[in-house]
């Protein structure tokens, strides 16, 4: 029988107990090229709806497609980082199928003859175990238009009132990312899914062929899940989450399916192969719609477009140039540093790692890089909702912060308010220093004139101190940072009131 609505969810452990999850995870990431995938359009954020179009993206009689070149070296990028072969010989091929934001009524897209197959990526989950993720494929296409809907409660087309349809995106070059299925995970498939869409999403950057931000769309996820009983070869019937678009809420997407689809089979139900939306807010998946199968889609070669055959000698000074890999590069770091591997998990999470390295690049040391990055502007990032990267703050300003402080000329707090000033667009770092007045007080006769005042205005404290109670002198130190504003160097001013009293430190 099919079951139409969703019993209760099965808890997670039991749905374990009794089935094997196989996932499969879609990821198309938006590259970041400066034209479209098969015209001269755009691609720039933010633009007025409609301005970024033309007769070969709205697919307009008589305007015929080439091919963005630097789509298909990114392409090959990416192919080459994930291991795979890269094809001597591929073509485009038009996927069918009516959508108002699909303004020829068809994607360019690849289908049987994709530039890249059979590859693989390998990801480091939070013990340290690193699982292989096989890949299907990486095959080139282009994105869709939007569209708003006006007029509802839900921003869905079910109970809009119209729909408004913005063509800029549409021909966007993307490059989609097919894993092989995905077994063997258990209990920590969500997991796995995570730390896959994670790594990947570092590959991307680190390539520098898109900028990958899930939240802006540069970057999106359908997680295909389905469950078989304990024992069984064949799989399941999936099901297709589509465009999960945070590292979160793909794990909380893989986690929800397990147990809807372990409720559904428990209670001697069929799962429907559909799409389905998922909620944010309850982390919870609902129906989309039926999914098609390939030949629904009617696939066949683009007769405007010429076939693509890299040559050898283009694909290997492309692997040449490729970046050291992220996962290669954490090891590396996380030994030079010193630091273990739950801490280098941290980093990778809160998206310090570029930032540090840049700003250890700059002259800072590896110490005081991470204490900037993973500290204060961590926080902010935190307070204010945004990656680290968006920060108004270089790692040549955190170098510099570092150097101020290393030079004495500036003490832990007064740098925070450095930082807080760089962040708050007042200048560079000297810059702020000098508005602010932030400098240490160096001047060895008012500092000494700040601890004198100190001794005689705390005589109780001043006795505990010459009786042997040299952790008393803390106090003192408290009253002359008060009295110079926090911008005396407290290992001075405590070395100044011991000699005061004659205690040795």
């Amino acid at each position: 029988m099919t079951v139409t609505t969703t019993p209760d969810l099965v808890p997670y452990e039991d749905a374990l107990a009794t089935y094997d999850p196989v996932m499969g995870l879609e990821v198309h990431v938006e590259l970041g090229t400066e034209t479209k995938m098969f015209c001269g359009c755009s691609t720039a954020l933010g633009a007025d709806a409609n301005t970024q179009t033309c007769p070969t993206c709205l697919g307009l009689p008589g305007a015929l497609p080439v091919v963005n070149e630097v789509g298909v070296e990114s392409a090959i990028k990416i192919g080459l980082a994930l291991h795979c072969e890269i094809a001597e010989w591929c073509r485009f091929a038009r996927k069918n199928y009516f959508y108002p934001d699909m303004p020829k009524n068809f994607q360019t897209s690849q289908y049987d003859e994709p530039i890249a197959f059979n590859g693989y990526l390998d990801v480091q989950l939070e013990d340290g175990e690193v699982f292989r993720v096989e890949i299907e494929r990486a095959h080139m296409e282009e994105d869709t238009g939007k569209s708003t809907h006006v007029g509802g409660a839900t921003g869905r087309i079910h109970g809009a009132s119209h729909s408004l349809l913005d063509y800029n995106r549409a021909g966007i070059p993307l490059i989609e990312i097919v894993t092989k299925p995905i077994v063997g995970a258990g209990e920590r498939a969500p997991e796995v899914a995570k730390a896959y869409v994670a790594e990947l999403r570092e590959l991307i950057r680190a390539l520098g062929v898109s900028e990958a931000r899930m939240e802006q769309g540069q970057m999106r996820c359908d997680v295909n899940l389905s469950l078989r009983p304990h024992g069984r070869e064949k799989f399941g019937t999936r099901s297709e989450t589509k465009n999960v678009n945070s590292l979160r809420s793909v794990e909380r997407a893989a986690r929800f399916e397990i147990q809807r689809h372990a409720a559904v089979l428990d209670a001697g139900g069929t799962i429907v192969q559909e799409t389905r939306h998922f909620h944010e807010d309850d982390g919870s998946t609902t129906s989309g719609r039926v999914k098609e199968e390939a030949e629904d889609y009617r696939y066949f070669p683009e007769p405007d477009l010429v076939p693509v055959a890299p040559s050898r000698e283009w694909v290997e000074a492309l692997r040449a140039e490729l970046p050291e890999l992220p996962l290669a590069q954490r090891n590396r770091l996380r030994e030079e540093w010193g630091v273990s591997a739950h801490d280098m998990q941290s980093i990778l999470n809160a998206g310090a790692i570029g930032p540090i390295v840049a700003t250890i690049n700059a002259g800072a040391d590896a110490v005081s890089a991470r204490k900037w990055w993973m500290g204060e502007l961590a926080r902010n990032a935190n307070e204010q909702g945004v990656d680290l990267g968006s920060l108004p703050i270089t790692p040549e300003h955190v170098a510099r912060v570092s150097a101020l402080v290393a030079a004495g000329e500036l003490n832990d707090k007064l740098a925070r308010q450095v930082i807080d000033g760089v962040l708050k667009g007042e200048g560079t770092p000297d810059e702020v220093v000098e508005k602010r007045g932030l400098k240490v007080v160096s001047d060895e006769g008012a500092l000494t004139t700040a601890v004198e005042e100190a001794i005689a205005g705390n005589p109780a404290i001043a006795d505990k101190i010459r009786g042997g109670k040299v952790a008393a002198a803390g106090a003192l130190v408290g009253a002359v940072m008060k009295a110079t504003r926090g911008q005396a160097d407290a290992a001075r001013v405590k070395e100044l009131i011991l000699r005061q009293l004659g205690v040795e430190g």
